[in-house]
């Protein structure tokens, strides 16, 4: 795994996915908890080919802001770019884009963890 591992996710914002649905708003927009996930699931799997069959990342900080709201139907895309690796720590730059242009961006801290016993925790 090196610094510079990226990934970009995408999907298209459905009622599912929007404010008023997820109940962070009131809006038929882009709810901001259904950007986060995405951005999430970019910086997991910019990395998961790098790992072993046992392990896997959790995310555990995201820090970001919401700039632009996003229409139903739009397609948007999530890019995260691995900056730091400080052991198991795993930092990212992460962005959101619409159509249109930036949505949101921040940054995005995950751990490396042995699945079997992250799981056997709880």
């Amino acid at each position: 795994m090196k610094e510079g591992a990226s990934y970009t996710s995408t999907m298209r914002v459905v009622a599912e996915t929007t404010a008023d649905y997820i109940g962070s708003g009131d809006l038929a927009v882009l709810a901001t908890p259904a950007m986060c996930a995405l951005m999430e699931n970019a910086a997991m799997l910019a990395v998961a080919p790098h790992l072993e069959a046992e392990q896997t990342t959790v995310g555990t900080a995201l820090n970001i802001e919401h700039l632009r709201a996003t229409k139903v139907g739009e397609v948007i895309t999530a890019t995260a770019v691995l900056t730091e690796i400080n052991g198991r720590e795993l930092k990212f730059n992460i962005a959101a884009r619409d159509e249109v242009g930036i949505i949101g961006e921040g940054t995005h801290t995950r751990f490396i963890v042995n699945r079997e016993k992250f799981m056997s925790k709880l």
